[in-house]
């Protein structure tokens, strides 16, 4: 990263010091509306970050161990052990290979491994901030695994105790910590300020217990309850001795926490891809504003989705950025954001004007509940909206019997808008789910749609892609949301294993 700022600072410093050149160095047969020097630096930095974003070792372990796709590796609990053993190695957890552990990573290497390659793709915008902090303050690294567990990377996921973020901060602990909340914002769901906390909070319950296990039980449980199962325990000091006394949740929680660093540390050995993100965070920048605004300003003047600026900004509970002192800043990517650098004055004007009766007048911001699940108990899928958008909502709970499309049918929607509206890669659903609809597209039948009647789905439309260079077959299925078994079901006939760039392959 500070490389990567390095560069930042040097095409900002280098920006100003050309742009008053520019006229007198363009020449009139040029086609570049810049300086020949800057467009160079830009695009370095933007094939730097491609590079670095890119740069993994999941593909060439895979293909070494000569997986097929959608293979499941069986491993002995010996070769457990020694991948915990590993582990071990290189940080000062005591990560011990018993049978509570080698359960609970089986059960994730099983049946969590959608769940990972969400988290492993929603790691890339969270971890090398995580690290940042963490070496700050001293901390081991592999602390970076522990909101997989709180909140499964998920900034605005909310506890039924009411513990809201990435870290899970009670009220009082985030107050205790100093995250503020008002009713424009709440900073326990601010990603940065969330993590300092959470470092500082980390290393306070180390500095008690001596050792991180018992730090992790008592983060989980609170201190009061690991001091009471010390004494129980006859004031033994370590996490395995003290567990039998602890609450049935927080006795599950290290065990829970093991599982998920082994199974995103060797994911590759058990043929786990990560599912693309949007955005790298190393592809992010920040811009801090002077005075209030609506996130549906900014998307007029740049271009950028409401429901984007919104999921890479979390700390705000509505479409409207509070003026404050110093002022609020909003992150994104670094198009956008340098974009919306080079434009501040007119996104201030505009901005005047569209909630000043001149001008378009921007919808009303509507907050939105946070998403609420259970603590530790961690899905496949956690949640059913990425962001908040400007228009309003309802939503609905899947019953029993319902599909993706009788719900589609009953609201008079698609298949497609309602995966749209909840982010969803998939037409599968389970019970319980809330889904998303926007009230302006979904009318709801009074009449329910008969059992029997069978949901018109629409019809079938065939979409291809062209192969790249660099793509792979496991590479395609995830950047359109499917599985490799999907993908080969489209294309019979189709050698996955050696692909020409330019050939058509079918992915709808």
């Amino acid at each position: 990263m500070r490389i990567i700022l390095s560069v930042s600072l040097i095409i900002c410093f280098l920006t100003g010091v050309y742009s008053q050149k520019a006229a007198h160095l363009v020449k009139p047969g040029d086609t570049l509306n810049k300086d020949p020097f800057i467009n160079t630096v830009e695009q370095s930095l933007r094939l730097f970050l491609t590079d670095y974003v890119n740069k993994n070792e999941y593909d060439s372990i895979i293909k070494a161990l000569n997986y097929e796709p959608d293979h499941i590796p069986q491993f002995t609990d010996e070769q457990y052990c020694e991948h915990i053993k590993k582990l071990n190695e290189t940080t000062p957890f005591k990560f011990e290979c018993n049978q509570a552990t080698l359960s609970t990573i089986k059960f994730f290497v099983k049946s969590r491994r959608s769940f990972a390659r969400i988290i492993l793709g929603r790691s890339n915008l969270y971890f090398d901030m995580f690290e940042e902090k963490l070496s700050e303050y001293g901390l081991p690294l592999e602390l970076k695994f522990l909101p997989v567990i709180e909140s499964g990377l998920r900034p605005q996921v909310k506890s039924h105790a009411g513990a809201l973020g990435l870290w899970q901060f009670m009220y009082r602990t985030g107050l205790y910590f100093g995250l503020k909340e008002n009713s424009y914002l709440d900073e326990r769901m601010d990603p940065v300020l969330a993590t300092d906390a959470a470092c500082r909070y980390l290393k306070q319950l180390y500095g008690i217990y001596g050792e991180w296990n018992l730090a992790l039980a008592a983060y989980n449980a609170g201190p009061g309850n690991v001091n009471h199962a010390i004494r129980r325990s006859g004031n033994k000091t370590t996490y395995w001795e003290v567990r039998p006394y602890l609450p049935s949740e927080t006795q599950a929680y290290v065990p829970n926490f093991l599982a998920a660093a082994y199974l995103l540390t060797f994911h590759a050995e058990h043929n786990i891809l990560p599912i693309e993100p949007k955005v790298h965070y190393a592809q992010l920048d920040t811009m801090c504003l002077s005075s209030g605004m609506h996130m549906a300003t900014i998307s007029k003047l740049v271009n950028w989705p409401v429901d984007d600026i919104k999921s890479l900004n979390p700390v705000y509970k509505s479409t409207y950025i509070p003026k404050t002192n110093p002022g609020q800043c909003i992150s994104g990517p670094l198009e956008k954001i340098g974009l919306l650098v080079s434009l501040e004055d007119s996104l201030y004007a505009m901005e005047k004007r569209g909630y000043s009766g001149q001008g378009y007048v921007a919808p009303k911001p509507v907050v939105e509940t946070p998403v609420i699940i259970d603590t530790v108990q961690i899905t496949d899928s956690l949640g059913v909206s990425k962001g908040e958008a400007v228009e309003t909502y309802i939503y609905h709970k899947v019953k029993s019997g319902e599909t993706m499309a009788s719900i589609a049918t009953k609201y008079k929607v698609t298949i497609q808008q309602l995966m749209e509206w909840n982010a969803l890669r998939t037409s599968n659903i389970y019970v319980g789910q809330r889904l998303k609809l926007k009230t302006g597209e979904a009318k709801p039948v009074v009449k329910e749609v008969p059992k029997e009647t069978p949901a018109q789905e629409p019809p079938v439309v065939k979409k291809y892609y062209a192969v790249r260079a660099g793509d792979t077959f496991s590479k395609i299925a995830d950047r359109n949301g499917l599985t490799q078994t999907q993908l080969s079901r489209l294309n019979p006939g189709v050698n996955v294993n050696r692909l020409n760039v330019g050939q058509q392959i079918r992915i709808k």
